[in-house]
């Protein structure tokens, strides 16, 4: 995979188009074997965020490359050209792997790429990708997705671990993880983007349930069934489900299940409290219980969590 493309046109998101700029553009002073030969191609000029940016070739170049790399488009709520998605198709046509950081999914998608494969985006986008593109398999949590010959990563910084990811499949750990030193970032990061994902409340406050959510928050110690909440709710349990459903999108327990996980977060974040501690007040018991269902939601353990995102304000 020497050669490398980057697929820019008016509307691309800088910081994802730079990231694959710094990786692929040049190699470490302490690699010795050949890098990649990279170009930029779009039509000229391009505007990128607030920079204008001359491409060294047009977009027909892109299926020439061995590898094309979409950065983020940054307005999903537009299509993206149907030039771009047309030599985005063609290049894969033409036999090149090509990686989508961010929200470059969404021109990988436009061009039928995705169609049947599982993919993903930044978390923010997901379930617009997936109303817009029903045939795509969307991954909310992931960082990156690799399909052999189409890859997707979620958003921002996950486009560093995809493009890192590349050159380990390329030219091995030992080089990925000189890179990534270069960088100064971790070569490979646990967990998928669900750790970064803030849970709020339901924002609607003309809801029969809007009393309930702060009732029951300040409670997530105890250990609240559907039964407590319906009665609380002065509902019927079945009646209680469909309000969920229509309010907050999920069902009661799952709800609760989300807002024990969060304050446990927060807990983490903030405190010294023990992973027992922090079962107990979040109502899952026990330790192994608050492990399992934290790993389970948010892709890593609690103490990998905590030593991620601990609060300097938190210390004792």
């Amino acid at each position: 995979m020497d050669t490398v493309a980057l697929a820019v046109t008016d509307g691309m998101l800088h910081f994802e188009l730079s990231v694959a700029y710094e990786i692929f553009g040049s190699a470490p002073d302490a690699v010795t074997t050949p890098w990649y030969r990279l170009s930029v191609c779009g039509p000229a000029p391009v505007r990128v965020g607030r920079f204008l940016l001359e491409p060294d070739d047009g977009l027909d170049r892109l299926r020439y490359a061995d590898t094309v790399i979409v950065p983020g488009w940054a307005d999903v709520d537009v299509d993206p050209p149907a030039d771009l998605v047309d030599a985005v198709r063609a290049a894969h046509e033409a036999g090149a792997r090509v990686a989508s950081l961010c929200t470059g999914a969404f021109v990988l998608a436009a061009a039928g790429l995705l169609d049947g494969r599982r993919a993903t985006t930044h978390w923010a986008h997901t379930d617009l990708l997936t109303d817009r593109h029903p045939r795509v398999s969307v991954d909310p949590d992931v960082l990156y997705v690799d399909n052999g010959s189409v890859l997707t990563s979620a958003g921002k910084a996950a486009a560093l671990d995809l493009c890192l990811h590349l050159v380990r499949l390329d030219h091995g750990s030992s080089v990925a993880n000189t890179v990534a030193r270069r960088l100064v970032v971790p070569p490979h990061r646990d967990g998928g983007q669900a750790q970064f994902v803030t849970t709020p409340l339901p924002a609607r406050t003309d809801h029969p349930l809007a009393a309930l959510f702060p009732w029951a928050l300040e409670r997530l110690d105890h250990p609240l069934s559907v039964e407590d909440l319906a009665r609380q709710a002065r509902m019927s349990s079945r009646n209680l489900g469909r309000h969920f459903r229509s309010v907050a999108g999920t069902t009661p327990l799952r709800w609760l299940l989300t807002q024990r996980i969060r304050r446990a977060q927060e807990l983490l974040e903030t405190t010294d409290d023990t992973v027992d501690a922090i079962a107990s007040a979040t109502g899952m018991g026990t330790a192994a219980t608050l492990r399992r269902h934290f790993n389970r939601a948010v892709g890593v353990p609690p103490d990998s969590y905590r030593r991620t995102f601990r609060s300097p304000a938190g210390r004792l």
